[in-house]
């Protein structure tokens, strides 16, 4: 029995009805890191680990729940914890990542590292480093390594060791190689290798005795290569069948008698069982509009109770809706009408469970769920100085493109003017593109813009994530061609509805939305008064000569798969071979040290707007990657923001009657 819970029918938005701050949020809150970002809890229950940020860097907070005692691990300077995992109920693992660009941040070293429940024994299993880690332990340092370590899995019964995958670095520096599985010792480091990847770039799935069972990934041309092998470490065997229909391994069931796949059905995204002996798929649950985002968690660690998805706003649909697990869900979702409601982490046996609780307007609290008492206790507020009643709340919508596309996306209003008509808007266009989404969910950059007094529109274009994979391949070779139609074409919706003043549009964007931000503005010069491009690709051709996609096959292979080879086409619908069309008032956003997209796009076109005459707004911080990380630098930029758009659609700029029926009769 399947139980569907969908935020939009059970539950009410917790934002209706809410009072609403004179003065807004200021931009100096919005930029704020989350004071917490993960919270874990023991598999005896006993501690607690979390992500916290602490002066400045993110350091890994141990917690004695018995004696509230707490000790912070903290990573060498310039650096960050950003992900751990409890190994067993005394021993923790995590790995440190260097600040980098907001986008991108931060950017992971490769290394291993363990510590004790209360801060005792701190050691580096894995690093190109490892000879300099200093420890209190007697035990030996470990060989350093040029790769890259992530953990795996937890080995049942077995506190002593853990699996890992490790990708060696090629002599270039590029973490593309072979991927291997290691048993490793999570107080010494000492290592054996148990699995190799059949290909390059592939990623494991484990069952919970630790047997190393499925490897999966893409060939050079794209295509789903998807391996099986049994208990024993035999030779990996390629499905088929399974690679075929991209049916992807997800996680093993609590028995590990079945294996939950992505998988699909005429005309529906699915999640199936596969039966590892027999190879039989059976669906389990299914959707004709999106993919699963996640598989649901119980009360225990490593339980899987239902499939989490996102049609508008966030659904769950619970495999058996009278279960304890689902019951306890059930329940808490009625203690928090509106909000996302999910267990997120579990000791062992089920006793007790982290909670997390977020919405389009929360950032989330983590709670301590005790399933014996069904007491619910609050721990910690990811960003406590939020007021969810002072923020904008997200309605999903959905409309049809001009070819018939089916698109969905999110229209956001000011606080308290969610019945307004003929809002000055603002396009923001997410990045990516390909797999990436937007979602409903609580995001800085909207909230700095509505609060401000902006509608803002997101619309999932074709090539995003989430509605499968036909729905992303759509949108490959589509850079200036569909996917920026689709863009338009939400703009124009939003005209049609009367949520936005035709005369007061600008697009936004970063990355590749910086991208569609200026294609767009030269594309249609009466639809946007202005357009603000934030670390965004400017010249196609260029993709293939500078940044850190081209360096590798993968990379190159990935361009020409999504990009095209076409240069000519490329040189056509890249926006600086075209400011003769020309009409918005234009931002420009770039950091000096950024290699996913290198400021030389962003200068380059600075440049020709010189060489024009064309005056426009230039935001350059050398120090920034490929997004801006630093929080007075994010501030900045959000002000610097709010001041043009103020000056170009806000107060500052008079509504023109000429323009609104121009643009209301565009296409």
């Amino acid at each position: 029995m399947i139980v569907r819970l969908a935020m939009a029918g059970l539950l009410a938005c917790v934002c209706a009805g809410t009072a609403h701050a004179a003065v807004p949020v200021s931009f100096a809150d919005l930029a704020r890191h989350p004071q917490y970002q993960q919270v874990k809890i023991s598999p005896d229950g006993r501690h607690l680990a979390a992500t916290a940020i602490i002066s400045g860097q993110i350091m890994l907070s141990l917690i004695d729940l018995n004696t509230g005692k707490i000790f912070n691990a903290r990573p060498p300077a310039k650096e960050d914890v950003i992900d751990f995992w409890w190994a067993s109920p005394t021993r923790v693992l995590y790995i440190e990542g260097e600040h980098v660009g907001g986008i991108t941040a931060p950017l992971a070293t490769g290394e291993l590292f363990a510590i004790d429940a209360d801060g005792g024994n701190p050691f580096m299993l894995f690093g190109y480093r490892s000879a300099e880690f200093k420890t209190s332990t007697t035990a030996r340092h470990v060989t350093p390594e040029l790769g890259s370590a992530s953990f795996l899995s937890t080995i049942a019964g077995d506190p002593d060791h853990v699996l890992i995958e490790v990708t060696p670095w090629e002599y270039d520096g590029s973490a593309s190689a072979w991927s291997y599985v290691y048993k490793i010792n999570v107080h010494d480091g000492q290592k054996e290798r148990v699995a190799a990847g059949p290909e390059r770039e592939m990623a494991f799935l484990v069952d919970h005795k630790g047997h190393v069972r499925f490897a999966f990934g893409e060939d050079l041309d794209g295509n789903e290569r998807i391996y099986q092998r049994d208990v024993t470490g035999s030779k990996w065997q390629l499905l088929q069948n399974e690679s075929a229909l991209r049916a992807i391994p997800l996680a093993f069931g609590q028995d590990d008698g079945t294996v939950y796949f992505t998988c699909s059905v005429p005309q529906r995204m699915a999640v199936c069982t596969r039966d590892p002996s027999s190879g039989k798929l059976s669906t389990v649950w299914s959707n004709a509009n999106v993919e699963a985002g996640e598989l649901l968690q119980g009360l225990a660690s490593g339980s899987v109770i239902g499939v989490g998805f996102e049609d508008g706003r966030p659904g769950k649909a619970l495999f058996n809706g009278n279960s304890p697990d689902a019951k306890a869900l059930i329940a808490l979702m009625q203690q928090f009408p509106g909000e996302n409601v999910r267990f997120v982490s579990g000791t062992e046996d089920g006793s007790r469970s982290i909670v997390f609780v977020d919405a389009d307007v929360d950032p989330g609290t983590f709670f301590l769920y005790e399933r014996d008492t069904g007491k619910l206790t609050p721990l910690l507020k990811r960003m406590p100085w939020i007021d969810p009643a002072d923020m904008a709340s997200k309605q999903p919508i959905d409309f049809t493109a001009r070819d018939g596309m089916k698109l969905q996306g999110y229209i956001s209003y000011p606080p308290g003017q969610e019945s307004a008509k003929h809002l000055p808007m603002v396009v923001l266009v997410h990045g990516g593109p390909y797999g990436v989404r937007d979602d409903w969910n609580y995001e800085p950059d909207v909230q700095a813009l509505a609060t401000r007094g902006y509608a803002v529109l997101q619309v999932n274009f074709r090539g995003s994530g989430g509605y499968g994979y036909e729905f992303e391949k759509s949108g490959w070779l589509q850079w200036g061609g569909r996917m920026q139609d689709d863009v338009t074409d939400a703009t124009l919706w939003a005209v049609h509805q009367d949520i936005a003043d035709p005369g007061r549009i600008c697009i936004m964007g970063a990355s590749y939305g910086g991208y569609a931000a200026l294609e767009g503005a030269v594309r249609e010069p009466v639809l946007y008064k202005c357009a603000i491009g934030y670390a965004g690709v400017y010249d196609l051709p260029m993709m293939y000569i500078h940044g850190d996609i081209p360096q590798d096959i993968y990379g190159r292979d990935y361009l020409r798969r999504t990009l095209g080879r076409d240069t000519t086409s490329l040189q056509r619908y890249s926006p600086i071979n075209q400011l003769d069309r020309l009409a918005a008032k234009v931002m420009l956003i770039v950091g000096g040290e950024d290699t996913r997209v290198p400021p030389v796009q962003g200068k380059n076109l600075h440049k020709a707007l010189l060489e024009r005459r064309v005056p426009h707004e230039w935001l350059y911080k050398p120090d920034e990657l490929h997004g801006f990380y630093k929080e007075e630098n994010v501030a900045e930029l959000y002000m610097k923001v709010d001041a043009f758009l103020q000056a170009n659609i806000g107060s500052g700029a008079a509504r023109s009657e000429d323009a609104a029926a121009s643009a209301s009769v565009a296409h």
